[in-house]
C-alpha cells in the first residue's frame, strides 16, 4: 500500500493542476491522449465530461508522446481537444472500519444510499501480494456447518475453493450460507465482489442479506454488467484491497468471495481487445495466466489474519478444459461441483460429492477418521450411481444382498447430506441447521455401519443432525 493523497480522485476533475495533455480520439471506452511528458502505466487520470468527470486508467504507450487508456465509466460526451489532468496515483479506494455493513462500488463509493466512507487511509486497487516470508500455510479445515462440503470437500482455512455452477442450481443461496457461517461459528467477515453481476441479482443479495443479518458482517463491492470492461476488470481487485484492509488492519478472519471469476477472464479479454493486442488460445487474452494470477497470489493468510476464498466460476458448454477454466483451476485447493441433475432431484445444496473434491484430502492433513469416513461415504455414492440403470431397468429386487444394502445405504446418505439453510428461512418453514463436522462423522459412521437401515429415507431428508427431531 503506498501513501495516498488524502481526497478521492474520482471525485472531481483537478482544476488548479495544469492538463498533461488531451483527448485525440475516443473509441467506445478507449481513450487516446497526446501528452508532452508519458504519465506511467496505471497512473489514474482524470477528465471532464459533461459537467462531471470521469477515471481513465493508462494502459499502453504508443509512442514517446501519446498513452492509450482505458475509461473506467461512460464516455458520451467526451470530445477531441478535452484537457487530462494526472491525479498522481494510480487507482485506489478509500478504506474505513465502516466499510462493514455497505454496498459499494469500483471507486469504494456509496451505492447503498449512505453516507461516503470517512477514510483517512487509501489502498491501491494493484498492488504486490505480501512477501513470501510474511505468508502463513494452510492451517487446517474452515468450518461451514454444511454436511457435504465439510465431509467430502472441505474448505481450506486460508485457501481457495471453487463454486463451479450454472444459473438455478443454488450458487447465490450457498454464497450467503457461507457469509452465515463464517460470522457465526468464527466471528469473521465477509467480502463480497460482484463482477458483472446483473442489477437484479444485486439487488436481491444486498436485501437478503439485510433481511438474515449477514449484511452488518460483510462488505458488498459491485461492478455491474452494463460499466465498462475496465471497471468489470477492476472491481475483483478493489474488493480484495477491503479484504486485505480486514486482514492486515483490523486483524479479522475473511471470507472472500467472487461471483463470478469467469466474467473476470471476460473483462480482462475485452479490454486486450480494444488495446489490439492478438488473442491467443480459443480466442482468450494472451496474458490471460498473469491476470489471474495477479489476482489469485493475492488471496492468502498472513500473520495478521487469514483470507479464505470462495470464487463462483463459469464454465462455458460445460467445458472444464477450458483455457479460462484451467487457468482458474491451477490456483484452487478445493472444487466444488453443483450438479443441475441433483437440483433435479430436490438434492439440495446440489453438490456432485463425485466430481467435487480437495488438493488436501490426505489422512495427513484431516487425520484417519476423517479421511476414511470421507473415502467410505464417496465409495457407497459411487457404487450406487454405478447401479442406477440397472435399477432403473430390472428395479433393486434384481441386485445381490449385498448391493441392495450399500444402493439403499448410499440413498439414505444422499438424503442426509441435504439441509435447510439459515439464508432461506424466509422462504421456507424449514429452520435453517447448521452441524458440526464431528456430527456429520459420527451420523456417517453410523449410516455405514446399518444402524439406520430401518429408518425410511424421508426421514433422513432435509435434517441436521440424526440425534435431532426431523423436521416435519
Amino acid at each position: 500500500m503506498n501513501d495516498m493523497a488524502a481526497t478521492p480522485f474520482a471525485t472531481n476533475a483537478p482544476s488548479s493542476a495544469p492538463a498533461i495533455g488531451r483527448v485525440v480520439e475516443v473509441h467506445g471506452p478507449v481513450v487516446d491522449i497526446a501528452c508532452e511528458t508519458l504519465p506511467p502505466l496505471h497512473r489514474a487520470l482524470t477528465v471532464s465530461i459533461d459537467g462531471g468527470s470521469a477515471v481513465l486508467e493508462v494502459l499502453h504507450h504508443l509512442d514517446p508522446h501519446r498513452v492509450r487508456a482505458i475509461a473506467l465509466s461512460r464516455t458520451a460526451g467526451l470530445m477531441r481537444g478535452t484537457p487530462v489532468f494526472d491525479s498522481g496515483a494510480p487507482l485506489h479506494i478509500p478504506v474505513a472500519a465502516d466499510c462493514l455493513g455497505r454496498l459499494l462500488d469500483a471507486f469504494g463509493a456509496p451505492l447503498d444510499g449512505g453516507p461516503a466512507l470517512a477514510a483517512k487511509e487509501y489502498r491501491n486497487l494493484l498492488a504486490p501480494p505480501p512477501k513470501l516470508a510474511d505468508t502463513l500455510p494452510s492451517s487446517g479445515i474452515l468450518e461451514t456447518g454444511i454436511k457435504v462440503i465439510d465431509l467430502l470437500c472441505p474448505f481450506i482455512r486460508g485457501g481457495k475453493t471453487g463454486l463451479f455452477g450454472g444459473a438455478g442450481v443454488g450458487k447465490t443461496v450457498l454464497i450467503m450460507e457461507f457469509m452465515q457461517a463464517v460470522a457465526s461459528l468464527h466471528g469473521g467477515v465477509s467480502v463480497f465482489a460482484g463482477v458483472g453481476e446483473r442489477i437484479r441479482e444485486g439487488h436481491e443479495l444486498w436485501h437478503e442479506m439485510a433481511d438474515n443479518g449477514a449484511l452488518s458482517n460483510a462488505v458488498l463491492v459491485f461492478g455491474q454488467m452494463d460499466e465498462s470492461p475496465g471497471v468489470r476488470f477492476r472491481v475483483g481487485l478493489a474488493a480484495l484491497a477491503y479484504a486485505e484492509y480486514l486482514r492486515d488492519t483490523l486483524g479479522r478472519e475473511v471470507l472472500f468471495l467472487m461471483d463470478n471469476v469467469f466474467r473476470f477472464v471476460q473483462a480482462g479479454s475485452e479490454v486486450s481487445g480494444l488495446l489490439g493486442r492478438m488473442p491467443a488460445t480459443v480466442g482468450y487474452q494472451p496474458t490471460l495466466p498473469s491476470e489471474v494470477a495477479e489476482l489469485e497470489d493475492r488471496i492468502v493468510s498472513s500473520r495478521l489474519g487469514n483470507i479464505t476464498s470462495v470464487q463462483a466460476v463459469y464454465v462455458p458448454a460445460d467445458d472444464m478444459t477450458d483455457p479460462a477454466v484451467g487457468a482458474i483451476l491451477a490456483h484452487l485447493d478445493t472444487r466444488v461441483i453443483l450438479s443441475r441433475a441433483q437440483a433435479a432431484k430436490g438434492i439440495y445444496p446440489a453438490v456432485d460429492p463425485l466430481a467435487s473434491g480437495s488438493n488436501l484430502m490426505d489422512r495427513h492433513f484431516l487425520g484417519d477418521r476423517h479421511y476414511q469416513v470421507a473415502h467410505d461415504v464417496r465409495e457407497h455414492l459411487a457404487r450406487y450411481r454405478e447401479m442406477e440403470d440397472i435399477i432403473t431397468m430390472l428395479g433393486l429386487e434384481e441386485l445381490s444382498e449385498a448391493d441392495r444394502q450399500v444402493v439403499q445405504r448410499a440413498r439414505r446418505l444422499q438424503r442426509y447430506l441435504t439441509q435447510p439453510f439459515h439464508a432461506m428461512t424466509a422462504q421456507n418453514a424449514a429452520q435453517g441447521v447448521s452441524v458440526p463436522l464431528a456430527q456429520t462423522l459420527a451420523d456417517c459412521e453410523a449410516f455405514l455401519r446399518g444402524e439406520y437401515d430401518e429408518l425410511s429415507e424421508e426421514r433422513c431428508y432435509m435434517r441436521g443432525a440424526m440425534s435431532e427431531q426431523p423436521a416435519p
